[in-house]
């Protein structure tokens, strides 16, 4: 599967954009593309930063970033995909390469959760430069429903244009909730 194909848009990308999370133990998570993390690794809320390599060329922002399921309720039929996951703007870039926003998030993190005997899902973080006037979008706000979310159309029409960074990773149910929702299922045929 095609991420650009599955998501309607294309890519243009000049900058490694990194994302990690923090754990309950202290320690970090940097993605690396295509990574699969369980879903307890996912809490959140996620950092964002350019690499090294690419931090001449991003500029100083500011940056949108967007966070996106195209893979909901499961992969083989994603009928209420894209989810939005992620919405947030004014991000700008400190020494180091670490990005920083000023500003509330439009949509707050959402952490992955995929359903109970799903594949794993794909979870596309995105960065844009932020246009002139994207405050002025009114396509989405904090109270907007994150299902049936099109970032194609939402960039196109607040003038986003094509990503400049990607980068995604792979979250499965967790095994556990699995098992436990398989137990429910056999109890109740029993």
């Amino acid at each position: 599967m095609s991420i650009a194909a599955d998501i309607g848009i294309n890519f243009d990308l000049t900058i490694l954009l990194e994302v990690s999370f923090s754990q309950f133990d202290g320690s970090v998570i940097m993605l690396k593309a295509g990574v699969q993390l369980s879903h307890n690794a996912t809490a959140g809320p996620p950092v964002f930063s350019i690499s090294i390599d690419t931090v001449d060329a991003a500029g100083p922002g500011p940056f949108v970033i967007a966070a996106v399921d195209p893979d909901a309720p499961n992969p083989q039929q994603p009928t209420i995909a894209q989810v939005r996951h992620f919405l947030g703007s004014d991000f700008t870039q400190e020494t180091g390469g670490a990005l920083v926003n000023s500003t509330a998030a439009i949509s707050e993190f959402m952490r992955p959760t995929p359903l109970a005997g799903s594949d794993a899902h794909r979870y596309v973080f995105l960065l844009f430069n932020q246009p002139e006037g994207f405050y002025d979008q009114t396509l989405v706000n904090s109270s907007s429903p994150v299902e049936h979310f099109d970032i194609a159309v939402f960039a196109d029409a607040t003038g986003l244009g094509d990503p400049i960074g990607e980068i995604f990773m792979l979250v499965a149910p967790d095994p556990t909730t699995t098992m436990l929702r398989q137990v429910e299922v056999g109890a109740l045929h029993t």
